[in-house]
């Protein structure tokens, strides 16, 4: 997605990357070197800017344990070109909720689902897929600067400007600082409201630990639970529960074990991930299981078994303020029971990135964080709720629909979402852009309009207009006012119309290239509105044009009663020519001959306020269950003489000469959806041609001061 490119750049393509201000990367620092932390470096690294990472530890002592990458998260860490398959990370391809008896309640082969989903549901190594993030953002390999990482790097304060200070003395400044800090993060004691968010004890602790999955198979009792590859177990006691599910290319399983945690007399020190654990402790904690479960947790080595206290926290007021914001943990800090803390914080990181693409005006830092607070917030926080629930003593919580849970968490892609709230909000800055159909992408750039819904400037185009002026039958043409609302000024027979065709060049809306119209104009006519103002002007009942684009914006944008034809002029020293046809059915020949530089004279055309046509716009489909023949939109339309008058024209040169107009009707088989129009056309007597011209010149109008009548 190149939103800035559409964006910020429509009207500056050219400028180079030093000379075009809008281009500069933003300085970014992110306080924390997690998995949230780390993918929002890569990405936004990817979107051009220079990342700083700040690590208080020195990655001396990186933990081992499993992490789930559903389907949400692991299509994002796809997008930034990292596959966590290629580090071990294994599928999950079924799952099987046990009683603590060991009876199965419920067994769910997950290959058959998989098909629902964009990407597999992964089982990786938290150390395998961090060294990968790692990599990925400090490699010199891929898109945009490597990420600076600096570990022992320890954050003394923060504050919304941009400013952080290390506990070394040393002071840094950014455009944007991230705060990736997990849960006890220094980052959000600066936002409102997060210096008195404190973190709370759910109730429940886990033992975590891995173990060799050939342990488990050589244990005839405990083979059961190792035979499955892709196998998520789990064992669920009312107030206790043993989650065991495979990794590293199904030869680890990871443990999981969550309990009531004044069983395990869990110190609340904050080094939450890091507390020693006592094997025998977690054994009389599970005695009452299934003896081969508690046998296989006997397996486990002692001196790498870990505890920690599930915590828990109030929605944050805000994760973001000024030039700060907060993402993951810090932000939105979760319990196990849905295995998606570490893809919210991909999520997370994703959006972020999403809302600074190359090119963001340093202005627009604090809105930008906004909108990626509006496009996460309610998210995270209804997943957050899910996990609360999914974690509740069995028979103390609500009813759970696993399939909503499941849907919600893995039917998603935060990219894509974020990306269309990011389309949203800039168009939203452009109330004046036109939008027609098809508005699935927004609005139209058109005659009127470039991407940045700013007004084009014609005076560059090139125009060559042929018109033939010619005195005709009023009583003929009065049929083709398509309301009461339209008559001649005068009671006059012999009125004056002309053919007008114009080949325009060089048009910037259309990159350079152009097109050609051909409209017949009545002289003399005014329209009488219900209130009995009347405009005197031309009318313009149809224009054909030979290209789609002018066609579809006259139309929608301005109601002009616009049709496609084949248009071939031609052009000698002398004599100008048309022909114009519908796929290959001639119906129109047009010409001037003897061109001369002869003086031209003033064409006595009745007074006129300017252009004016009808706009019409049939109902779509059924009304009160009958189809429906009615309309969305009539009304008369005038381009105002005086706002044309101010357009920037310099005309060339004119010539003079005799003028010819032929139309042949054909039939319907030829002209299968203009029969009709060019049989009228046809009728159209020729009294005597008055003035035939060829005028040639730069600077052409985009009629966006036509005003509705």
């Amino acid at each position: 997605m190149n939103i800035q490119n559409d964006i910020y750049n429509a009207s500056n393509r050219t400028n180079s990357f030093q000379t075009n201000p809008s281009q500069k990367p933003l300085n970014i620092i992110i306080v924390g070197a997690g998995i949230g932390g780390l993918s929002a470096a890569i990405l936004l690294r990817q979107q051009g800017h220079h990342i700083t990472v700040l690590e208080q530890s020195r990655f001396a002592n990186e933990l081992g344990a499993a992490v789930h990458l559903a389907p949400n998260a692991n299509g994002l860490l796809r997008r930034m070109g990292l596959f966590a398959e290629e580090g071990g990370a294994n599928p999950t391809l079924a799952m099987t909720q046990f009683l603590p008896d060991g009876k199965v309640m419920f067994s769910v082969d997950l290959t058959k689902m998989s098909k629902m989903w964009q990407h597999e549901w992964l089982l990786a190594h938290r150390v395998k897929l961090h060294e990968a993030l790692k990599k990925l953002a400090t490699g010199e390999e891929g898109k945009g600067r490597p990420v600076e990482l600096r570990t022992s790097s320890k954050v003394k304060s923060v504050d919304t400007k941009g400013t952080v200070a290390l506990e070394s003395g040393e002071e840094l400044q950014a455009e944007i600082v991230v705060g990736a800090d997990g849960i006890h993060s220094r980052t959000r004691k600066v936002l409102p409201g997060g210096a008195d968010m404190k973190t709370f004890g759910s109730g429940k602790s886990a033992f975590r630990f891995l173990m060799p999955r050939e342990r488990a198979l050589a244990n005839p009792e405990t083979k059961k639970f190792a035979e499955r590859e892709g196998h998520l177990a789990m064992f669920m006691g009312r107030d206790r529960r043993v989650v065991i599910y495979p990794t590293m290319n199904n030869t680890l399983l990871n443990f999981v074990c969550i309990h009531p945690t004044e069983e395990s007399e869990v110190k609340a020190d904050g080094n939450d991930w890091q507390q020693q654990a006592h094997l025998g402790k977690m054994l009389e904690i599970y005695k009452d299981f299934e003896p081969a479960l508690v046998m296989l947790l006997s397996m486990a080595d002692e001196e790498t078994l870990k505890v920690w206290e599930l915590l828990d926290m109030e929605q944050l007021p805000t994760w973001t303020d000024g030039q700060l914001v907060c993402i993951g943990d810090a932000a939105h800090p979760f319990t196990p029971h849905q295995g998606q803390g570490a893809g919210q914080a991909i999520e997370d990181a994703a959006s972020l990135a999403v809302m600074f693409p190359l090119g963001v005006p340093i202005s627009e830092i604090p809105e930008r964080l906004q909108l990626y607070q509006k496009c996460r917030y309610e998210r995270a926080s209804r997943i957050q709720e899910y996990s609360r629930i999914v974690g509740k003593d069995l028979g103390s919580g609500p009813p759970l629909d696993a399939n909503e849970y499941t849907g919600y968490n893995f039917g998603h892609d935060e990219w894509d979402y974020s990306s269309q709230q990011l389309r949203k909000y800039l168009w939203a800055k452009r109330p004046n852009a036109y939008w027609r159909m098809p508005t699935s992408f927004g609005p139209m750039p058109g005659p009127r309009q470039d991407v940045l819904g700013q007004r084009r400037s014609g005076k560059e185009a090139r125009y060559s207009t042929a018109s033939i002026t010619f005195r005709t039958s009023r009583t003929v043409l009065q049929n083709l006012f398509p309301t009461e609302a339209f008559k001649f000024s005068s009671p006059a027979t012999s009125v004056l119309a002309t053919f007008s065709i114009s080949t325009l060049s060089s048009l910037e809306w259309l990159g350079g290239k152009g097109y050609t119209h051909l409209g017949l104009y009545i002289h003399g006519v005014e329209y009488k509105n219900a209130a009995g103002d009347i405009t005197r002007g031309t009318y313009l009942p149809i224009l054909f044009e030979n290209l789609a684009d002018p066609i579809v914006s006259g139309r929608e944008e301005l109601g002009m009663p616009k049709l496609y034809c084949e248009i071939d002029v031609k052009q000698t020293a002398n004599d100008w020519g048309l022909t114009a046809g519908w796929m290959g059915a001639k119906f129109c020949d047009i010409s001037i001959s003897g061109l001369d530089v002869s003086q031209a004279h003033e064409t006595l055309t009745p007074r006129s306020s300017g252009l004016l046509w009808y706009k019409y716009v049939p109902t779509s489909g059924v009304v009160n269950g009958k189809e429906s023949r009615g309309s969305d939109a009539e009304y008369g339309v005038l381009l105002p003489s005086a706002e044309e008058a101010k357009v920037e024209k310099e005309v060339g040169k004119t010539l003079i000469g005799k003028g010819g107009i032929k139309f042949n009707k054909l039939d319907w088989n030829s002209l299968p959806t203009l029969h009709h129009v060019i049989e009228r056309l046809e009728e159209i007597p020729l009294y005597g041609i008055v003035e035939a011209k060829l005028v040639e010149g730069r600077g052409v109008s985009d009629v966006a001061a036509a005003i509705r009548l």
